[in-house]
């Protein structure tokens, strides 16, 4: 497990930059050359026993990070966690997982073929969170999987990695409104997830959310290659609590939201 908590988020970063060509673009878009804060990641999993949440979450805690909110998708099938460092400087993670016993006996059963190929050794290297896929898959595997869940087969193609790394609002020279993000996203070009709105939450849940559209890239598969969505860049703006500091949490209806950005229609 990693020691260093900037080198881990440096090469989560760096795969993540090559699953998603666009993340540099939107970056020099929005910084105009000054530091972008990074408000949170995203990974997903599976909730098997070998690679499930808390496998994910022990390289985060041994960093120091703590559990710090659950949250529950229904529709999706999906239970997360987020986790946040004491140092607020460092960026939130962000941590969900298939409830796989919930889908069918073959989703369920493929699912399991898939994880049994990881070497468990794999799963507390220092690489494991930006390792990729562990297993073989085929095209065929992969349709199969998206007609029952968009994010199992996000998973079964793209293995562990950053979904997303999200530009904090807050912190971003130049920019008090998510509308005015969206407006220079639009006018660059960017295609902005609507599912819900082009912004998910409000001021009143303090919190707002938007995001790009998953970039689409080439993925070898074991039979060929094809062009399927990847990883997205998401945005957010906190707004303060009572007690003057800024909310930390996430909003389960938005995130339910913002897991559509990959969708692949």
């Amino acid at each position: 497990m990693h020691t260093d908590i900037n080198k881990l988020f440096e090469s989560l970063w760096s795969d993540y930059l090559a699953m998603t060509p666009s993340a540099g673009k939107v970056h020099q878009l929005l910084s105009q050359g000054e530091t972008i804060i990074n408000d949170h990641i995203a990974l997903r999993t599976f909730n098997i026993e070998k690679v499930n949440l808390a496998v994910l979450a022990a390289h985060f805690e041994s960093l120091g990070y703590v559990d710090s909110g659950d949250y529950h998708f229904e529709a999706k099938k999906l239970k997360a966690k987020h986790f946040e460092h004491p140092d607020p400087t460092q960026p939130k993670v962000f941590i969900s997982e298939l409830m796989v016993e919930e889908f069918s006996p073959q989703l369920q059963s493929i699912l399991k073929g898939l994880v049994d190929q990881i070497d468990v050794a794999a799963t507390t290297a220092d690489n494991f969170l930006y390792s990729g896929r562990h297993w073989e898959l085929d095209f065929t595997t992969y349709e199969t999987l998206l007609a029952e869940s968009e994010y199992a087969a996000w998973v079964a193609a793209f293995g562990y990695r950053a979904n997303h790394f999200t530009v904090s609002i807050n912190h971003l020279p130049g920019y008090s409104t998510i509308l005015d993000v969206n407006e220079t996203l639009k006018k660059g070009d960017f295609i902005l997830n609507s599912a819900g709105g082009e912004v998910k939450g409000s001021a009143d849940v303090l919190l707002e959310q938007s995001s790009t559209m998953a970039d689409k890239i080439e993925v070898d598969f074991k039979d060929v290659q094809k062009s399927i969505p990847s990883c997205f860049y998401e945005f957010a703006l906190r707004y303060p609590k009572a007690d003057g500091e800024l909310y930390t949490g996430f909003v389960a209806a938005s995130a339910d939201k913002i897991f559509e950005s990959t969708n692949a229609s």
